[in-house]
């Protein structure tokens, strides 16, 4: 099985950690431990009909970095990176079109995607207000709950097949 290595990059309390730890340990926490640097987990991404089985390398990354961590030894060799934005605070949006944008230069053709964390403190029927340019981005956007587990394991599966189609 193949590894490759996926960023996952937003704001400081967007609950990148959260979705990781969802994903990876199938739990919640509810006490908020901020990421310090970058914490690294493993993920195995079972074969699919459109790909081989893959094992994902995921970097938690600290939100206090910002733009920073693209001049970050951190970004060595990433194949793809996953943006994650907080449904009920619109600035944390703002900034994953900023994020998308440093990603792309720093890594360009490298896949990315946008989750938008936290939609279960949505009230029912809404949705959150996205800026324009995700709205519009050819990049996928899944709207995530690292508390309820909705589409988390979803989000890291299209990564990991959009890694394989561009044989990262």
């Amino acid at each position: 099985m193949s590894a490759r290595k996926i960023m996952v990059l937003g704001e400081i309390g967007v609950g990148k950690s959260s979705l990781v730890r969802r994903l990876v340990h199938k739990t919640f926490e509810a006490v908020y431990n901020p990421t310090i640097g970058v914490d690294v987990y493993q993920y195995d991404v079972p074969p699919s009909e459109t790909g081989a089985p893959v094992s994902l390398i995921v970097w938690d990354t600290d939100g206090n970095l910002g733009d920073a961590i693209f001049r970050h030894v951190y970004m060595k060799e990433a194949a793809a990176a996953l943006i994650v934005g907080d449904a009920t605070r619109r600035s944390t949006l703002d900034s994953m079109v900023t994020y998308a944008s440093g990603f792309a230069e720093a890594m360009p053709g490298r896949f990315f995607g946008f989750a938008v964390n936290k939609i279960d403190l949505m009230r029912p029927g809404e949705r959150p207000e996205l800026p324009t340019a995700l709205s519009r981005d050819a990049n996928p956007l899944v709207e995530t709950s690292a508390l309820t587990g909705e589409n988390v394991t979803h989000v890291f599966h299209e990564a990991a097949r959009a890694i394989l189609r561009r044989g990262q």
